[in-house]
């Protein structure tokens, strides 16, 4: 059993420091922290996520920090309970355990769910202008597409192995097709293990689910 901390480091997180602190002192043999130009497929989380094993605890600053949506939250949460892993959210006050916030209520709860989908925006839109700015400034290194190229496509492999459905993926991605996508798993030479058929596959025509 182990404890990992997780943040996202947004542009102008100014809580960055006390919530490190508090995850230390609260005993996380590790704090992940997130670079923001990694927003869009937040490699780290998803590597923790498939690292996951029975009795561990995850430790995030914010739900809305971690997540990146009311759907990645729900499938969250149902891994954790699959898996008996603690959650605890520091500025959310909610820990599934119901030790660390006892005096959090429902409607508190029901709120911070309400309140995750505008979170969320504002972030993603806050970032999403940083990084324009940045690209104005100054154009990327072909060393920086090569290792964004390399993060995407493990995090394609990573997403289907660990159970995503293609919608997911696709969506994560930012390819404009779906068969960009079974292009990557192609690649890397993986078992396409649900739909209809096992296998690798060529391109899908338009129209065509998984």
């Amino acid at each position: 059993m182990a404890k990992v901390g997780y943040i996202f480091l947004a542009n102008h997180y100014e809580a960055l420091d006390a919530d490190r602190k508090w995850m230390q002192q609260y005993g996380c043999v590790q704090v992940i922290e997130e670079a923001v130009e990694h927003e869009t497929l937040r490699p780290q989380w998803k590597q923790l996520m498939a690292s996951l094993e029975r009795g561990d605890e995850v430790v995030v600053s914010k739900f809305s920090n971690a997540m990146r949506g009311s759907r990645e939250l729900a499938a969250f949460i149902e891994l954790c309970r699959i898996k008996v892993v603690r959650i605890i959210s520091i500025h959310d006050r909610i820990d599934s355990r119901c030790e660390l916030f006892p005096d959090t209520t429902v409607a508190e709860v029901l709120e911070m769910f309400g309140a995750l989908p505008e979170e969320v925006a504002a972030l993603r839109r806050s970032s999403a202008h940083i990084m324009h700015l940045q690209q104005n400034i100054s154009a990327p290194t072909n060393t920086t597409k090569s290792i964004s190229k390399t993060d995407r496509e493990k995090t394609i492999v990573d997403m289907y192995n660990n159970g995503h459905s293609i919608d997911d993926i696709w969506e994560t991605s930012g390819f404009s097709s779906r068969s960009s996508v079974f292009r990557i798993l192609n690649k890397y030479g993986v078992k396409l293990n649900r739909g209809r058929s096992g296998g690798s596959r060529g391109k899908r025509k338009q129209g065509e689910r998984e």
